[in-house]
């Protein structure tokens, strides 16, 4: 595994075919074997790509149904701000994520989920 998770699997996999000399760089094999190493880290990209985007969304969901609980409380209107802004911010680490970028992506959630726990103090 060469480390590559923020970039499209089938671009890699086609210039990896290119460098080895095969003949079906175009993305499609041809009818050629594709090796089990490019299959195993096309599953690997992909499996990132879903995860990412699945806890995106599930801490957007959850960010922002709290931002609405706490906007409709007593809550000082910092606490509902930060909430939104810290689902904001992983709502944006799913649309990275979707597009390849796994890696910006994580560190978004966790700057989004670290913004929504700071606000929580201020409650």
């Amino acid at each position: 595994m060469s480390g590559r998770t923020d970039s499209d699997t089938e671009p890699v996999i086609a210039a990896e075919a290119e460098a080895a000399g095969d003949s079906g760089a175009t993305g499609d094999t041809g009818g050629a074997e594709v090796p089990e190493d490019d299959e195993e880290y096309a599953g690997d990209a992909r499996r990132a790509r879903w995860t990412a985007v699945g806890t995106g969304a599930l801490l957007t969901v959850a960010g922002l149904a709290a931002a609405l609980l706490r906007a409709a409380g007593s809550a000082p209107a910092l606490v509902p701000a930060a909430y939104a802004l810290g689902a904001a911010g992983c709502a944006l680490g799913a649309v990275l994520g979707s597009r390849g970028r796994t890696r910006r992506a994580l560190w978004l959630l966790v700057a989004g989920t670290m913004v929504m726990a700071l606000g929580d103090q201020f409650d």
